[in-house]
């Protein structure tokens, strides 16, 4: 049946058909073509570059321009071969496999270095709390040492002045302290004589002369014994607690005497703080109803409050801010004048027997030297500190010698407070906080405020995002959606 063709060209069955029917696309002799050129797409290999071939073998049966163009698509996607489709596929994943291989090393680098970054700097700042706590520990134990110390001497040597000499006269180590530490820190090494020289500037631009040795180290010389003197007086009547409390008032005296004489800023806080010394000083005096031994330990320890007072605003008057060399240089020269012209006094002393010991073998040379080496010890502590870490520090340690002495009172001694003393020393120990505020403490708490607000604020917004975020994919779940209104 298919062996002859038709008048009209049309050679097969499936021709006619296709003819009747208006078929898009038809001409004679399709199924023929159609049939070679499925006979063409199985005998191409999957590896094999067929396109080309049937590309031309297309345009050479296809006589009608629509038709080619209709039919090129469908033949590119049967000639397209399998293992090349995948060896691709293959390729872009292993590309995008490195590519993610790398991003992850980076970012586990980076995450490292950032970690050591953070345990490197946790180290430093633990390192640095624990120096500054050393710092605190070292200034309020030497005190609460010399304070003691000086109350055992008491027990066997009544020689409050001669005490206050001798301690002074070891200061004359400050200066050696320093050098050699400089000689065990410094690169550039100096010599004793041109470092001494160098810290000399404290005194002016010419060094250390005599005058200035007379003119400034005298008075200097002269109100730090009198610190000391009256500080030991106010020992022998009263108790170590007391005496240290009474002592921390020297810090509302000198911001009183700062903006009477230096005219430094007015503050509330610290006027609040030196009424509350006041008070407890008043306190403190009426524990025993205003008489006996209590009123004039009192006196004394307020006494040697002013002067250390008086010391350091002139201190800051005359001199001004000195670096640890210049201290060192300075507090040095004091035990030089102190050797050198102090020390006719114990002796008018001791022969008008005023401070008398007998026999000369019967001095605790052993309590002397620990006062005086605590007393060293502190003041040391007191000039480091200052310049390796914050003068606030130094404070901190000098109001806990005052829970030291009560310690030690209370555990060795079998001391008991009264109820006012110990208000009185309470209050003496806020006030003394207070002044450790600083000047701009209204402003940074203004502005702490300001940010705890903001950050409040802050977090109020990112919890409705949050919320209406998840309102939204829970609408979206469910197969709402929420339109807001205009």
């Amino acid at each position: 049946m298919d062996g002859k063709a038709a008048p009209n060209g049309v050679a097969t069955i499936e021709d006619r058909i296709l003819r009747i029917t208006g078929y898009y696309g038809y001409y004679p002799g399709y199924s023929s073509q159609k049939s070679a050129s499925q006979s063409s797409v199985i005998q191409c290999k999957p590896g094999g570059n067929c396109p080309s071939r049937h590309r031309g073998m297309t345009r050479q049966l296809s006589p009608l321009s629509v038709a080619e163009d209709s039919a090129a698509p469908i033949l590119e996607l049967q000639n397209r071969s399998p293992s090349g489709i995948c060896r691709h596929n293959r390729v872009e994943r292993q590309s995008r496999s490195g590519e993610e291989g790398t991003q992850t090393h980076t970012e586990s680098s980076s995450q490292e270095a950032e970690g050591q970054t953070r345990c490197q700097s946790c180290t430093s700042t633990f390192l640095k709390l624990i120096w500054r706590f050393l710092i605190i520990l070292s200034v309020s134990s030497s005190w609460v040492g010399t304070t003691q110390f000086v109350k055992i001497t008491y027990e066997t040597f009544d020689c409050p002045f001669f005490i206050t000499w001798f301690s002074t006269n070891w200061n004359i180590m400050v200066f050696p302290i320093y050098y050699s530490g400089h000689l065990a820190t410094a690169q550039e090494k100096q010599s004793p004589i041109r470092k001494f020289r160098e810290c000399s500037r404290i005194f002016g631009e010419d060094g250390l002369t005599l005058k200035l040795f007379l003119k400034r180290t005298a008075p200097f010389s002269i109100l730090w014994t009198l610190t000391n003197y009256l500080y030991l007086l106010a020992l022998k009547k009263l108790t170590a607690t007391d005496v240290s409390a009474l002592f921390c008032c020297n810090k509302a005296f000198v911001f009183l005497l700062s903006w009477i004489v230096l005219k430094d800023r007015f503050m509330g806080a610290r006027i609040v703080a030196a009424i509350m010394a006041i008070t407890g000083i008043v306190m403190m005096a009426y524990a025993d109803g205003f008489q006996g031994d209590s009123i004039i330990g009192v006196a004394y320890a307020v006494g040697s409050a002013s002067t250390s007072a008086l010391y350091k605003v002139l201190f800051k008057m005359f001199l001004g801010s000195a670096n640890f060399g210049e201290a060192a240089h300075f507090v040095s020269t004091l035990g030089f004048f102190n050797l050198i012209f102090i020390s006719v006094t114990p002796i008018i002393l001791y022969f008008t027997k005023v401070e008398y010991w007998s026999p000369f073998s019967a001095v605790p040379w052993g309590y002397l030297c620990g006062v005086a080496g605590l007393w060293l010890a502190f003041n040391i502590l007191v000039n480091v500190g200052v310049v390796l870490t914050y003068p606030i520090l130094i404070s901190i340690g000098t109001v806990l010698s005052v829970p030291g002495n009560a310690a030690v009172d209370l555990l060795k001694h079998k001391m008991i407070f009264s109820v006012v003393r110990l208000g009185a020393t309470i209050i003496i120990c806020i006030g003394f906080l207070l002044m450790l505020l600083p000047e701009e403490w209204d402003e940074i708490t203004l502005r702490f405020i300001n940010s705890l607000k903001e950050k409040k604020s802050e977090d109020h917004a990112d919890d409705i995002t949050d919320s209406s975020v998840h309102t939204r994919s829970r609408s979206r779940a469910n197969g709402t959606v929420s339109i807001p209104l205009a």
